[in-house]
């Protein structure tokens, strides 16, 4: 099955700025949301588990990233991953990536499938 079959929009490309994240609840039924992190006009969506423990990354709504913006830093314990690739570049998880989530972007919307986080 295609993403273009199957799709949940998450948000507009425009709701994110440039160099910010914006999480998204789970799907209906699901444990797990997503976070959306953009980069100019690329976008990379993770599902917000660090993969050490299985908690949320987010140490506020919407907040993600390390204070200049270069790392994605789990709440919990401080690991922190490469934004662009989700590796883990240092912390507890070392070696280990973040899930990513394959998205569309059509008409300016952001698309994921829906079951995405599941």
């Amino acid at each position: 099955m295609t993403l273009a079959a199957l799709t949940r929009r998450l948000c507009a490309l425009d709701d994110i700025a440039d160099g910010d994240t914006k999480s998204f609840p789970p799907p209906p039924g699901g444990f797990t949301g997503l976070f959306a992190l953009r980069r100019g006009t690329e976008v990379m969506v993770y599902v917000n588990a660090c993969p050490h423990l299985g908690v949320p990354l987010d140490w506020a709504p919407d907040r993600f990233l390390s204070s200049d913006g270069t790392r994605i830093v789990c709440a919990m314990h401080g690991a922190q991953f490469i934004p662009e690739t989700g590796a883990c570049v240092e912390g507890p998880c070392l070696g280990a990536h973040l899930e990513r989530v394959m998205i569309e972007i059509r008409d300016g919307a952001i698309l994921v499938a829906q079951d995405a986080g599941l």
